[in-house]
C-alpha cells in the first residue's frame, strides 16, 4: 500500500509540475515569436518608406520632396534611395522588436486584471496597453534614436560610423547629452503609440464584429494601419519636431533647453504651422504607409508563426 501511495504521490506532483513547465515553454515562445514578428515588422514598414523619410530630412514642401526622390534615382541610382537604411535598421528593429513584444504582454497583464483575458480590451486598457508600450519601447532605445537624429543632420566627416557618435558625444558633452529630448521623445511616443495601437485594434475589433470574420483580409489589416497611423502622427506631431531640434541642438548652434522653451522658440521664429507642423504633409504619405505595414506584417507573421508550429515545425 505505502508503494502505491508513493506511486501516487508521484504521479501527481509530476502532474502538476508539467502543466506549469508547458505553461513556461509557451509564454516563452509567445516572446520570442513577438520580437522576432515586431523585428521583422519594424525592419520591412521602414524599408519601404526609406525614400521618402530620406527626403524628410532636407524636406521644404511635398512637390520638392517628390522631385528630390526623382533627380536622386536618375543622378545616383535606384538603391541610392536606400542609402543610410542599414544604420536606420539598428535603431528602428530593436524598437519595434520591443515595442510589438510589450504591447502583447500588457494586453495580457491589462486584459487578466480587467477580467477581459482573450477577448479585446475596454478602450481605456487598449489605450494605455498601447501607450505603455511605446515607453517601453522608447526608454530602451532611445540613445540609438539619439545618435540616428545626430548623423542624419552631420557631415560624413563629422562622424565615422554609430560607435564614433557615441564615444565622441559622451566624451565633448556628457553621457546626459544622449538622453537630451527624452522627455518630449516620451511625451510624444505616449499618445503616438497609444493612438496607433487603440485605433488598429478597435478597427479589428469592429471589423469582427460586423463582418462575422475574426481576421481580416491583408488589404483590410493595411488600411486599418494607415487609419492608426494617419491619427497618431497628427496627434503627436509637434513634440515629435521638438525632440529632434532638442537632440540636434549641439550641432545646429541653438541652445534649447525646455519643452516649452524649444516650442517658443520655433513659433517665434518659424510660426506654428511652418514651425510646429513643418513636414506633417510628408508624414501624412509615410506614415499611414509605414504604420499599415508594420501592424499587417506583425500579425501576419504571428498568424504563421502560430501555424508552424501547429504543424510541428518549430519546437514545442
Amino acid at each position: 500500500m505505502g508503494s502505491g501511495v508513493q506511486e501516487q504521490r508521484a504521479s501527481l506532483t509530476q502532474g502538476e509540475v508539467l502543466p506549469l513547465a508547458s505553461s513556461s515553454q509557451s509564454e516563452t515562445r509567445s516572446v520570442i515569436n513577438s520580437l522576432f514578428s515586431g523585428a521583422l515588422a519594424g525592419a520591412v514598414a521602414k524599408t519601404a518608406v526609406a525614400p521618402l523619410d530620406r527626403t524628410k530630412i532636407i524636406f521644404q514642401g511635398k512637390l520638392e520632396a517628390y522631385r528630390l526622390i526623382y533627380r536622386t534615382y536618375l543622378m545616383e541610382g535606384f538603391f541610392s534611395l536606400w542609402r543610410g537604411n542599414s544604420a536606420t535598421m539598428v535603431r528602428v528593429i530593436p524598437y519595434a522588436a520591443i515595442q510589438f513584444c510589450a504591447h502583447e504582454q500588457y494586453k495580457g497583464l491589462l486584459g487578466g486584471y480587467y477580467g477581459f483575458q482573450g477577448n479585446a480590451l475596454p478602450p481605456v486598457p487598449r489605450l494605455l496597453a498601447g501607450s505603455m508600450a511605446g515607453i517601453t519601447a522608447a526608454m530602451m532605445t532611445y540613445p540609438l534614436d539619439m545618435v540616428r537624429a545626430r548623423m542624419a543632420v552631420t557631415p560624413k566627416e563629422m562622424y565615422s560610423n554609430i560607435l564614433h557618435v557615441f564615444v565622441r558625444i559622451s566624451r565633448e558633452e556628457g553621457m546626459k547629452t544622449l538622453y537630451r529630448g527624452f522627455t518630449p521623445t516620451i511625451l510624444g511616443v505616449a499618445p503616438y503609440a497609444g493612438l496607433s495601437f487603440f485605433t488598429y485594434e478597435t478597427l479589428k475589433k469592429l471589423h469582427a464584429e460586423h463582418s462575422g470574420r475574426q481576421q481580416p483580409y491583408s488589404y483590410e489589416r493595411l488600411a486599418f494601419g494607415a487609419c492608426a497611423g494617419l491619427i497618431s502622427q497628427s496627434a503627436s506631431y509637434p513634440l515629435d519636431v521638438v525632440r529632434r531640434r532638442m537632440q540636434t541642438a549641439g550641432v545646429t548652434g541653438h541652445t534649447y533647453r525646455t519643452i516649452l522653451g524649444t516650442m517658443r522658440e520655433i513659433v517665434s521664429e518659424e510660426g506654428v504651422i511652418r514651425g510646429l507642423y513643418k513636414g506633417l504633409s510628408m508624414n501624412w504619405v509615410k506614415g499611414p504607409i509605414a504604420v499599415g505595414i508594420s501592424f499587417t506584417t506583425f500579425d501576419l507573421t504571428q498568424i504563421l508563426l502560430k501555424k508552424l508550429h501547429q504543424m510541428g515545425y518549430t519546437t514545442p
